[in-house]
């Protein structure tokens, strides 16, 4: 059977055919693609979109190859390019390599494990040269075409840049040069998993512009895997809507986001937060929201405070955070927002003394954290709880979800053990919408969502007057990101805790926070209400933030693009 031709009149550059793929497992074995049929079209971003499990990244690995050993593949799927037609399904190792960076390549969805550490960028995006090259390439035509390619990506003074090593680049750099690598060998298809699900949505807008840039400029076909509504929007010309291994609709982007035919779409779209649709519509704009004097009895005080770390070998410290006022009242949520490297993870540890306070003033429940002792911070712990962005690296893996969750009210006397703790465990997990039998359950058995809200459980344990959350739903799908949000909103209604929640989404935080501080290089930009900050930004970056965040429609999604590119300029 030859390619189906596009409307271009080139024939499909991939295209699967009832691709089935089972994994064997301890127990039944699991199906995790049915049946599928896609094609890629030539000059075009298709975008496989759906919630974790769906079977999304599986097909996009299928059509490389790079399943494991445990994977039963079935079906065709073919890959199209300078090489000729490859079938995944029956080719070769040696075929397959062969393929793999001439004809596809991947990139994938964290550059830090994807690049090597112990060598240099130059050296790995020379190394699939001389792969493909067979030794007909010298060394120095290799490090000029692998500092063109950087040049092409974005990496500023790459004649210099290409001998530093990953750990010298910044994340949205990082995710440059792994799509550099992509590109150094022309590849027709280039498969982006997840590509900015860990980038602020700054880094994130440039890196959509750079995937447009290699479907425009390198000609490349780009199949995209995203939980994220917006980013398809931004980018995506079709899209393919998965659900637990089975394809429930496909359109082109326009089509699908207007008139959307399947509920589970629907439920997708409706999912996605969305600045304007939080507690800015709600709040009175015309409300006190600077950084006037501090209510009585607020939680958290900061006055010209600043953060930092100590220097090592004799070095001078790092200033992290540099002179900031603020403060969160009683029963208040106020977000913390900015891109990484701002400040904001660093202002949270230092309210619970894990980074040290260097100058100005940081008064927690009344403790100037300011030359703080360990032994001072003791009565403190029990009233401060704190989730964390990873539950999956949070948690012992050797613990119960019961255990885990138990685990603060044995270290501070409150139950004798685990045991003795479970009636309280079984009333916060009820509390937290989960099934109380999910307490026998040990970490890696939940889903990424279910662990979300158990490690909600476990800080709500002792019940906190105040509840640091950083980054909570970060790496959490639209759908379980919305039910996550919902239920902190909900949660915070009933038991009145005190928040400082930690985002660089301006939609999440808009979904949850009274008042909102935005963050840059460790200065405060701008705070207020959330209707304030949202709805008349009074700083550039602020402005820069909001144009920068990818909205689930595709005809505004173009204006605000416009919007962020002319923001920049001015910048």
């Amino acid at each position: 059977m030859t390619g189906t031709m596009t409307n271009t009149g080139l024939p499909d550059v991939a295209e699967i055919r009832g691709l089935k793929v089972r994994f064997a497992t301890d127990g039944e074995p699991v199906d995790a693609v049915k049946g599928i049929d896609i094609q890629a079209h030539a000059g075009e971003v298709l975008a496989i979109v759906g919630e974790s499990g769906s079977g999304k990244t599986v097909t996009a690995n299928a059509l490389l190859g790079l399943l494991p050993e445990t994977a039963t593949m079935s079906g065709a799927v073919i890959v199209r390019g300078r090489g000729g037609e490859t079938d995944v399904v029956h080719a070769t190792p040696a075929k397959l390599r062969a393929m793999r960076g001439r004809d596809a390549a991947m990139v994938f969805q964290e550059p830090s494990t994807a690049l090597n550490p112990v060598y240099t960028v130059g050296w790995q995006i020379a190394e699939g040269l001389r792969a493909h090259h067979e030794g007909r390439l010298s060394k120095k035509e290799a490090k000029a075409k692998a500092v063109e390619i950087l040049r092409k990506v974005g990496i500023p003074d790459p004649d210099k840049r290409v001998d530093d090593f990953p750990h010298q680049f910044s994340g949205g750099q990082k995710q440059r040069i792994v799509i550099a690598m992509a590109l150094v060998l022309n590849a027709g298809l280039i498969i982006a998993d997840e590509p900015t699900t860990a980038l602020d949505v700054t880094v994130q807008a440039e890196i959509l512009e750079l995937l447009r840039a290699c479907r425009d400029e390198f000609g490349a076909t780009i199949v995209l895997i995203t939980h994220n509504m917006g980013v398809v929007a931004d980018l995506a010309d079709r899209v393919v809507v998965m659900l637990r291994g089975d394809i429930v609709e496909q359109a082109p982007v326009g089509e699908l986001f207007a008139n959307p035919r399947q509920e589970y779409t629907r439920e997708l779209l409706a999912a996605v937060p969305h600045v304007g649709q939080g507690k800015s519509a709600l709040a009175d704009s015309t409300a006190e929201g600077a950084a006037g004097a501090p209510p009585e009895g607020s939680l958290i005080v900061a006055q010209a405070c600043e953060i930092g770390y100590p220097g090592r070998f004799g070095r001078g410290g790092v200033v992290a955070v540099k002179g900031i006022d603020f403060h969160v009242g009683p029963g208040e949520v106020v977000g913390l927002v900015g891109e990484s490297g701002s400040g904001k993870t660093t202002i949270g540890r230092a309210v619970v003394g894990l980074t040290t306070v260097v100058g100005g003033s940081l008064r927690v429940l009344g403790q100037e954290m300011n030359g703080v002792k360990q032994r001072q911070l003791a009565p403190l712990r029990p009233e401060i709880g704190f989730v964390f962005q990873d539950p999956a690296t949070s948690f012992n893996p050797l613990l119960s979800i019961a255990e885990c969750i138990a685990e603060p009210l044995v270290v501070h006397g409150r139950a004798t053990s685990g045991a003795a703790a479970r009636a309280r465990v079984d009333e916060l997990l009820d509390a937290v919408r989960l099934p109380t039998s999910f307490g026998d359950r040990y970490p890696h058995e939940l889903s990424g969502g279910q662990r979300q809200r158990a490690s909600l459980a476990r800080a709500l344990a002792l019940d906190p007057k105040l509840l640091i959350a950083d980054e909570p739903t970060s790496a959490l799908d639209v759908s379980v990101q919305a039910k996550v949000l919902d239920l902190f909103v909900q949660l915070q209604a009933e038991l009145g805790f005190a928040s400082l929640f930690i985002s660089h989404d301006l939609a999440v935080i808009d979904a949850v926070s009274d008042r909102i501080i935005v963050l840059r290089q460790g200065r405060i930009q701008e705070q207020g209400t959330t209707a304030q900050v949202l709805n008349d930004p009074s700083s550039s970056y602020t402005k820069e933030l909001l144009a920068a965040l990818p909205v689930p429609d595709p005809v505004e999604q173009a204006e605000r693009r416009a919007l962020w590119q002319a923001v920049r300029r001015g910048a």
